[in-house]
């Protein structure tokens, strides 16, 4: 397999967080979108594994999760819908791992899908900084991957909370990159 070492990681790219009148929507979302775009289009250009990790509760069922935020992104809803041209499209390298925490690896199979894969680096964007993007970015240290982190593809409606991810991020867990750094890598 080409090209297996590199993945690309796309954390809630979903109406969710992008559309205006959702719950979780914030106005600086959007400033991520064009940076995501760009990591995803070199991704698929280079035959790179693509990974949507995006946020799948169940209807109608307890979560965890809403014990501390508003309920989102129900199976079904009109916030689970991916942004409008960052759907998944239909290849091999590039799949959803349906999420229930922040974390993308927490109870799903990512990290045995990236292993059977030969990936050992993963390139990350997507919101929020300080929880889902960084949960996810712990877990992938955790599991021994290198981790990029591209600065501009990120964000957070709490900055002061995205700077001191970042920074945190940068200091024990991967690098903070910029997006041009990343696109290199990818």
């Amino acid at each position: 397999m080409a090209n297996n070492g590199v993945a690309l990681l796309l954390v809630d790219v979903l109406d969710a967080f992008f559309a205006p009148g959702r719950p979780a929507y914030y106005p600086e979302s959007v400033n991520a979108l064009d940076p995501i775009k760009a990591l995803l289009t070199r991704a698929r250009e280079q035959d790179r594994m693509v990974v949507h990790c995006v946020e799948r509760h169940r209807p109608g069922l307890a979560d965890f999760e809403h014990k501390k935020i508003p309920v989102h992104c129900e199976i079904g809803d009109d916030q689970s819908p991916y942004v409008a041209g960052f759907e998944p499209v239909d290849r091999p390298r590039e799949l959803e791992v349906a999420k229930r925490r922040y974390s993308s690896f927490f109870g799903t199979d990512l990290d045995m899908t990236l292993r059977e894969q030969g990936v050992d680096t993963v390139v990350v964007g997507g919101v929020k900084t300080n929880v889902c993007v960084r949960a996810t970015i712990q877990d992938a240290f955790a599991n021994g991957y290198e981790i990029l982190l591209a600065r501009e593809a990120t964000n957070s409606n709490r900055p002061h909370l995205a700077e001191a991810s970042l920074e945190d991020i940068d200091r024990y867990f991967g690098s903070v990159v910029s997006v041009e750094q990343a696109l290199e890598r990818l």
